[in-house]
């Protein structure tokens, strides 16, 4: 059983890494195309994706191995074989079932120890690749301070990425601020035969100078000096065609590049620090916008000894009512400031505590993500190998549709899951273990059926199902008194 088993699962984990490791591709081909990286850069990269992605491509070659192993079985009526010798389906699955445990146990250890490394290389090195080429890093619209002593904007580029249109260029060479500024309807971009230096050519437009005086402030006695040109041209140098590696510890702090323990140490330090802040904030109500201390010496409520005073209950508008008329007005106006100041203060640190609990909710998202990928790949098992043997059919043809259906659902749960619980409208756990309770189940059922040779994925059950429903339904509208000739 295990030697049937290993082959798909090698070659569907294979097909697994490559459609997943593609998909990457796709996301970030605008990131990689151009740069001038070498093959060495781009193997280093794909390496870091792929172990990224082995969990993940893990769950699906699980299950499509197992409806595989299982559907051959009983396409070719071993798995029949099987049974009426007396071994049962549970046994059959015995093997398999040990061989997942370590598989399972495998992409914890994936996940927890190496993919934590692996982001902090993986961050690195993609930030590294983003500042390789700057000429293809230009946003339209955004302003790119890539340049030294520059900052320029586009309004729009071609598809070759070289014909640019409503330049805007800032000159900080002389670093007097935004003095210098050149304006042009459109130009173009290229990188000089040595790789070191990118030509960028304006066509018609315009070149604005502030003059400054010996203090470098604008003098507002001289003119504002304006250029015009039909053509003008910048020569921008480029950092060296060696890739420059950043210090992968600076993205120690990440919650990604973390093992389980880490970030629950991190999660307690969070919630302790919304703990103090918010008894901070309420001690500094209490202080200050409650109950406030007179400032008057020998008064009553005057602190001399840095204590609070007692707090003596006050019937409020019996006080306001024995104040005379025109002071009313002046006390109400004094306590409508003082809710206002308090409410702002409630509402300033109500959107302080949502944003801490957001980095609390990706701490404890990534902690779970670490189990629910690896319980994923126990759980597949349990449908994939009683899906099998009900379906038997093996070879890629019903295996991937049905695979692929399960794995859909399974990750579209996940995502919104996750989504959720980032936002905090779930529960982390809940939004987490989410898709894993909803197959569990399933899981379960499926196995209970294949165990009791259950015809639950043959159309010949529905379609004498739906036959009885009708002949039943039929009855009932005669009154029971239906010919019995009619069931012939």
């Amino acid at each position: 059983m295990i030697r049937s088993f290993i082959g798909p699962l090698v070659m569907t984990f294979v097909l697994a890494m490559i459609v997943l490791i593609l998909q990457f591709v796709w996301k970030w081909v605008d990131e990689l195309v151009g740069k001038g990286l070498s093959w060495s850069v781009i193997s280093e990269l794909l390496l870091y994706v792929s172990t990224r992605l082995v969990p993940l491509a893990l769950i699906l070659a699980i299950l499509l191995a197992s409806i595989m192993t299982f559907g051959n079985l009983g396409e070719h009526s071993e798995l029949s074989a099987l049974k009426s010798s007396g071994i049962s389906l549970t046994r059959i699955m015995a093997p398999l079932f040990t061989l997942v445990l370590i598989l399972t146990a495998a992409a914890f250890y994936i996940s927890n120890n190496i993919i934590p490394e692996t982001n902090k290389k993986f961050f690195a090195l993609l930030i590294d690749i983003r500042q390789q080429r700057p000429e293809f890093d230009i946003k339209e619209g955004q302003f790119y301070n890539g340049l030294e002593g520059y900052s320029l904007k586009i309004g729009k580029r071609s598809r070759n990425g070289k014909m640019l249109y409503d330049l805007m260029v800032y000159d900080h060479t002389a670093k007097n601020g935004n003095t210098a500024v050149t304006l042009a309807d459109s130009g173009y971009m290229v990188i000089t035969e040595d790789k070191k230096n990118m030509l960028l050519t304006l066509y018609h437009g315009y070149g604005y100078t502030e003059v400054l005086d010996t203090n470098k402030r604008i003098d507002p006695n001289k003119a504002l000096r304006r250029d015009r040109f039909r053509m003008q041209q910048f020569l921008f140098r480029l950092p060296g065609n060696e890739l420059e590696r950043t210090d992968e510890e600076l993205y120690k702090d990440n919650y990604q590049v973390k093992t389980m323990k880490g970030l629950a140490r991190e999660s307690r330090i969070l919630y302790q620090c919304i703990d103090d802040k918010q008894k901070r904030v309420s001690d500094e109500l209490l202080q200050t916008q409650y109950f406030r201390l007179a400032d008057k010496p020998g008064s009553p409520s005057h602190d001399t000894l840095g204590e609070q005073p007692e707090k003596i209950p006050v019937d409020v508008l019996a006080a306001i009512d024995s104040l005379p008329y025109e002071k009313k007005a002046s006390v109400l106006e004094y306590a409508v400031n003082l809710a206002k100041t308090a409410k702002g203060i409630v509402s300033n640190n109500y959107d302080i505590t949502r944003s801490d609990l957001r980095w609390v909710y990706r701490h404890m998202i990534e902690w779970h993500r670490k189990l629910t990928l690896s319980i994923a790949c126990l759980i597949f098992f349990l449908i994939g190998a009683p899906l099998g043997s009900i379906i038997r059919k093996g070879g890629l043809g019903t295996p991937v549709v049905v695979s692929t259906l399960f794995f859909i659902f399974y990750h579209i749960i996940s995502l919104a899951g996750e989504k959720y619980a980032r936002a905090g409208i779930l529960p982390v756990w809940l939004g987490m273990w989410g898709s894993t309770a909803l197959l569990l189940p399933l899981g379960i059922f499926l196995t209970v059926k294949s165990t009791r040779d259950s015809s639950i994925m043959i159309g010949d059950t529905y379609t004498l199902l739906i036959r009885k429903i009708l002949r039943l339904g039929r009855r009932k509208g005669n009154g029971g008194n239906e010919d019995p000739s009619t069931d012939q």
